[in-house]
């Protein structure tokens, strides 16, 4: 069996992952094309190797290709191979993924982004076994097993007329469905320190000196919705940029883009544009004719406010702090001491609150 497929372990004790790794093995053993459905990064590839691995094809070609990385004619060529002269630029025979696969697995991701003359040739060769290059007459013949991937839902795609419904019937011999990582809560952590482990080996690391438990409480509280991909990025980042200090992961770097000084969307530009355009043709408000009355508006909503709980004389900064620090408690007790939540409450970068907890204090009882 490759390295690389052992290398890329499927890792995890979750019931969600165990049962899938089950429907993987009953199916495995047959010659049926197999469909593969999951969100992006659940680790579908990783699902058509070891369905290729565990069946009687393991020694034989396993070739894969992404069908949304190339146009329509490029995608059909590289499929199907083209003859000397097909198109301009094809110079001399061109063996497709189908020939080189013979005997072997082949495997499409992104199925869903097929266009119909795609999924047209792409049946025929299912139930016949054969095609043509392009540019070519002569029939070529093929024993390919086929496994396929989608991140969308295929049967509704065929519902509406934007996949062709007898392609999705020949497919589905057997569906493979992938749980996202947040449906394997489980997984989370065991992930986190094969991938840690992998980066500080990478960066020549003695050892991965592990996750604090304010680390772990923002890798379980996470909702991962690039789900194992974003969760390996993630991970190495943050043992990246902690270096060989000898200390835990005391912080996961999810966002690498979170910065006080990010550019602002477009959208968000167009709409501050917009605002600023009103309010330059809004007719100005009137200024008082008398100051007097100005004054007594302001009077009157300063007497509508609540009275503050506090007595005269009193240490401004001392009793700012105070309630500074109260405020803080308060918002972390309410989000379960997460710090991420916390800063979202207080409307406040991850690094500002966690400069101000660092001010109080506060940072190691967080």
């Amino acid at each position: 069996m490759p390295r690389q497929f052992e290398q890329d372990n499927l890792i995890g004790q979750s019931n969600a992952l165990l049962e899938v790794l089950e429907h993987v093995s009953k199916v495995a053993p047959l010659s049926k094309p197999v469909l593969i459905i999951g969100e992006r990064g659940t680790g579908k590839e990783l699902i058509a190797e070891r369905l290729h691995y565990l069946s009687a094809r393991w020694d034989q070609e396993f070739i894969k290709l992404n069908c949304s990385s190339l146009s329509e004619s490029l995608l059909e060529s590289e499929l199907f191979g083209h003859e000397s002269g097909a198109f301009t630029g094809a110079k001399g025979k061109h063996e497709g993924r189908f020939e080189r696969a013979d005997e072997g697995t082949l495997f499409l991701d992104e199925l869903a982004n097929t266009s119909g003359l795609i999924q047209e040739k792409l049946l025929r060769v299912i139930e016949y076994g054969e095609f043509e290059r392009v540019g070519g007459s002569k029939t070529v013949r093929t024993n390919v097993r086929l496994i396929c991937a989608a991140n969308e839902d295929l049967p509704s795609l065929a519902e509406n007329g934007e996949f062709r419904a007898d392609l999705l019937d020949r497919l589905a011999f057997d569906v493979i469905t992938l749980p996202p990582l947040r449906c394997r809560t489980e997984d989370i952590m065991p992930l986190a320190e094969y991938f840690a482990i992998s980066m500080a080996r990478q960066l020549g690391l003695e050892f991965f000196t592990g996750f604090s438990p304010v680390a772990i409480e923002q890798l379980m509280s996470h909702r991962w919705p690039g789900n194992i991909r974003e969760l390996k990025n993630v991970v190495e980042r943050s043992v990246y940029r902690r270096g060989s200090d000898g200390e835990e992961i005391d912080h996961i770097i999810v966002d690498p883009f979170a910065s006080p000084y990010r550019p602002m969307s477009r959208v968000k530009t167009r709409e501050r544009q917009q605002a600023s355009s009103t309010n330059d043709h809004a007719p100005s408000q009137q200024a008082p004719a008398d100051i007097n009355q100005s004054e007594a508006i302001d009077t009157a909503d300063l007497n509508q406010a609540q009275p503050l709980a506090i007595s005269f004389p009193l240490d401004f900064k001392d009793h700012t702090e105070n309630y500074e620090v109260e405020l803080l408690k308060r918002a972390l007790a309410e989000s379960q001491y997460n710090q991420k939540k916390t800063a979202e409450m207080l409307n406040l970068s991850y690094h500002q609150l966690r400069g101000i907890l660092k001010k109080y204090n506060l940072l190691e009882k967080a």
